[in-house]
């Protein structure tokens, strides 16, 4: 971090001796730092570099990062690499359903996710046609539990995760039924626990990653009504630091850049959930 550092204080010097009389250099740097990373981005999608091998379970998760990434910069992705990564992804499905996180690798919730909300982005006719569907369906079936909750994998283990995962690829593949999701969003409420954000499983201490993906998971099912709102709002507000400013993902820890994501993407998903309720909801006592 501290050459990284270092080396933005050098391009801003640059940018400022470079800039002409009455130009921003700070927009001037941001608009070249865009540019390199949406070049990197589309480069990193048709090659990585061998340090990446520690990577080669999460190769979905690569390609859905660098695409949304490009998404949100607003760059079109070359029609020939968005079908090179269609192809990857199709060799990462398994005939049981779901993706693995590599060619020939086990099926497993979290690269499924990656692989299914890649494809989404791609967008094309090609890309939506990778997915099976219905053994997708038949796959989150076989994860689902009696008690409403999720393996992340056949044998695996069951967090707020995998509820999140299986609700997001069947709402986006249109194969979000009544009876796969029996159950779940009940689950999902008995992870909140007593400081109002949400645990792995029930009774666990609540974390900003789980918080976030059980409250996602509840808007997608639309049951986000069985959260204590006022509870959850009071303890991620808690979790920004004031020194620093960032977020913390559980109380008395450091903060951490990931969580500028997992605890400020709650809060647009919280701001929904309680203006739906209308604007009684903090003047009553907080009941549900």
């Amino acid at each position: 971090p501290k050459r990284v550092e270092a080396a933005g204080r050098r391009r801003g010097a640059g940018c400022r001796a470079a800039a002409p009389g009455g130009a921003d250099p700070g927009a001037r740097g941001a608009a070249e730092q865009s540019g390199g990373h949406r070049a990197g981005g589309v480069r990193r999608l048709q090659d990585e570099p061998p340090r990446r091998a520690c990577l080669d379970a999460s190769r979905p998760w690569l390609c859905y990062w660098i695409l949304h990434s490009l998404e949100l910069l607003e760059e079109p992705i070359p029609q020939a690499v968005a079908s090179d990564v269609c192809q990857f992804l199709s060799r990462c499905q398994s005939p049981q359903g779901g993706f693995g996180g590599g060619p020939g690798q086990h099926p497993h919730l979290a690269p499924t996710y990656a692989a299914v909300n890649a494809l989404c982005i791609i967008g094309t006719e090609e890309a939506f046609g990778v997915i099976d569907r219905k053994k997708l369906l038949e796959y989150l079936h076989v994860l689902k539990q009696p008690d409403g909750s999720f393996l992340m994998h056949i044998g695996g283990e069951v967090d707020v995760r995998s509820a999140y995962c299986a609700a997001s690829v069947a709402s986006l593949t249109n194969i979000l039924t009544p009876a796969l999701f029996a159950g779940t969003a009940e689950w999902i409420a008995r992870c909140q626990n007593w400081e109002g954000g949400i645990g792995g499983v029930p009774g666990m201490e609540a974390h900003g990653g789980y918080t976030f993906c059980g409250v996602a998971a509840l808007v997608i099912l639309k049951k986000e009504h069985l959260l204590n709102l006022r509870s959850l709002l009071h303890w991620v507000t808690g979790r920004q630091m004031r020194f620093e400013g960032g977020f913390q993902g559980r109380c008395n820890k450091l903060v951490d850049g990931c969580y500028s994501f997992w605890q400020a993407g709650l809060l647009p998903l919280l701001h929904r959930a309680l203006h739906a309720r209308g604007p009684g909801t903090f003047t009553t006592p907080a009941t549900a």
